[in-house]
Parts: structure tokens; sequence; C-alpha cells
């Protein structure tokens, strides 16, 4: 049996209590066909001294800083901590915390964990994101990090960075997929009563009113299209099942996800593709049909342009997995 993957979470004071437990949560919950844990999850201090919590509370973590040398991933959740909030420098505690981090380990954040990574100057040069609401503060203190706080996470190979709160879960389980495959990922998401991936960005939730997405909205359509990709959909057979005008069913749908509707029908006939691509061993002709993207060609020609890899390229990657 392979060694878990070692996670540290390095709680700093003070530490965001949501964006702390998101980890320990998702990573938990993964396992392999057999059951076995395949992540070792442990949240750490800068030693083992009680950490104040925002939401009023204090935690006592298990270990110390001293398990991040030892770590394969380290995530930081959201933290007030001064220094990388106030005036864009690192504790000397804290560098010498990540001095001990292996060069081949991956470092995320979550949340405004990201201004940790900021400091450290892990994100010079590099894409970035963090909670909408302190990108502008980001933004005087890391002028080199190239924010994009329209998002919910970027991924830069190494160095992961995910917005505010909730899309801390949307990080957790791409970094899960990306690793385990959509099965492993979809059976964790599954588990914490979570959407595996949600479509959009930070942009729908800026400073205004996010319609909830009931009975009275498109999301009942959005559910009827997943169900059906397969079948030829465009904008006016949305609209016609949602019963509303194209332009009123437009507004409404944007409002709701932050997307067009047929950027969104694209994403999801691809996501669709890409899952059946991992989960079964359908031709590239049929997986593109099934998917209602027509042809192999134009699979092909979409997976390009998203992900910048080819059908059966994304298979043997993720098949083996």
């Amino acid at each position: 049996m392979t060694a878990p993957h070692r996670i540290a979470v390095l709680a700093l004071d003070t530490v965001i209590g949501y964006d702390m437990v998101i980890p320990p949560t998702i990573f938990g919950e993964a396992t392999d066909n057999d059951g076995d844990p395949l992540y070792d999850v442990r949240v750490c201090g800068l030693d083992t001294s009680p950490v104040r919590v925002l939401a009023g509370y204090t935690i006592v973590p298990d270990f110390g800083a001293e398990i991040l040398a030892e770590s394969d991933t380290v995530i930081v959740p959201g933290t007030r901590l001064r220094g990388p909030r106030s005036d864009g420098t690192l504790p000397d505690r804290v560098a010498e915390a990540f001095a001990t981090i292996p060069s081949h380990a991956r470092v995320m954040s979550i949340c405004t964990g990201a201004f940790v990574l900021g400091a450290a100057g892990m994100l010079d040069g590099r894409p970035a994101t963090t909670h909408w609401a302190h990108a502008d503060r980001f933004r005087e203190l890391y002028p080199n990090v190239l924010l994009d706080e329209d998002v919910l996470f970027v991924d830069d190979g190494d160095v992961l960075t995910s917005a505010g709160l909730g899309a801390g879960v949307d990080l957790c389980l791409h970094v899960l997929r990306a690793d385990h495959g959509s099965e492993v990922a979809n059976r964790a998401a599954r588990y914490c009563v979570v959407p595996p991936w949600r479509e959009g960005g930070q942009s729908q939730f800026i400073d205004r009113h996010v319609p909830d997405g009931g009975a009275d909205g498109t999301a009942p359509t959005r559910a009827w299209a997943l169900r059906h990709l397969d079948t030829p959909l465009d904008l006016a057979s949305l609209a016609e099942h949602a019963r509303m005008s194209v332009r009123t069913f437009s507004r409404k749908f944007r409002a709701e996800t932050g997307q067009a509707p047929g950027g969104w029908l694209l994403l999801q006939r691809v996501r669709h593709a890409m899952h059946l691509l991992e989960s079964t061993d359908l031709p590239v002709d049929a997986v593109a049909a099934k998917a209602g993207l027509g042809t192999g060609a134009s699979l092909r020609q979409h997976m390009r342009a998203a992900h910048g890899v080819s059908p059966l390229a994304y298979r043997k990657t993720f098949r083996a997995s």
C-alpha cells in the first residue's frame, strides 16, 4: 500500500475557522477503492500553543511547524495575521517555518491565506486570487502578483490559491480530482454534501444580491439541461423549458450563475466529456456524442482550448491515476 499523501494545514493567529476545517474535511474523506485513506491531514500551528480563531474560540493544535518539513502539501487557511495583512511583511517565525517546506511540496492558500504567500514572495509574477472584498488591499501590498479576484481558484502548478471561504472547498475538490480523478472527488463531495464543482466565479458574489435559484429561477432548467446534454440544446430551448422569454431567461441566468447560457452549456458538455473519458472506455467519438459536442474533432478542439490537452492524453493521465 502506498503511504498517504501528507498534508499540513498551518493555522496562523487569528485563523479563519471555516477555512481551517475545509482541508481535513474534504481530503479526510478521500479513499481508494479499498477504503484506505489517500491523505494524512494534520492541522498545526507554529508550535502547539493555543491559536485564536476568528469565530471566538481557541484551538490547541496537536502539531507544531516541524511537520511542514515532512509534508507533501502545505495549506494556509485565511488569517488576520499582522504583517501579511497590514504591511506586507512576514513575521520571522513564519518565515522560518516556511523555509522548512520541502522544495517538492505543493503550497496552497484559502481566502486571505494568500496574503501570507504574498508576504513570503511565493506569488510574485504568478497568477493568484483571494477574497474579492480584500482584492484592493492585496494589490496595494503585493503589486507584483497577477491577482484575479473574479475566479474561485487559481491552479498555477505547485502554488494554488482560492477565493474566500467556500471557494476553499472548490479548490480542495479540484486538487483531489487532479490527484485521483473525478470518481474519488465526486465520492468525497457526495459525503460532504457539496457540489463537485461550481460554475461561474467570484463575480457572481461581489457586492450584490445573488438570487437563490429556486423554482422561479433557472436552476430547474440547468438541472434539466444536465440530464439532456446528449440532445440538441440551444438558448431558445432552454428558455422554453423555463417558460421565459429568451431575454428574461438570459438575464436571470447570468444573474444566478455569472455566465451566459451558451458559455455555461459548453462548459458542462466539456466537463461531462471529461468525466466519461475518466470513467469509461468509450471511443472519443462516442464520448463527444454523449456530451452533445457532436464529433471527436469538436471535442478535441474544445478540450485543447479549455485545458490544452487532447481527449486521449487526458484519459491516459486520469485513467492511470
